[in-house]
C-alpha cells in the first residue's frame, strides 16, 4: 500500500505533500524537500521521529 506524508502533519506551515509506493521512497522525497525548501542539511532525531510517526497509508 502506498505511503504519504505532509509537512503540516508535523506542525510545519508548509503545503508539501508526498506519496510513494513505500516508506523508503517516500523518505527520499521528504529529505530532498527538507533540504531545498527548509534549508535542513540533516534531519535531527526528533524531527525524524515526527516524520516517521506522521507517515500514513493511502
Amino acid at each position: 500500500m502506498a505511503k504519504k506524508f505532509a509537512c503540516k502533519a508535523i506542525g510545519m506551515d508548509c503545503g508539501f505533500e508526498a506519496k510513494a509506493e513505500n516508506e523508503e521512497a517516500l523518505l527520499v522525497q521528504v529529505k530532498e524537500h527538507a533540504r531545498t525548501a527548509h534549508n535542513m542539511q540533516q534531519i535531527d532525531e526528533a524531527t525524524a521521529a515526527k516524520i516517521s510517526g506522521s507517515i500514513t497509508e493511502e
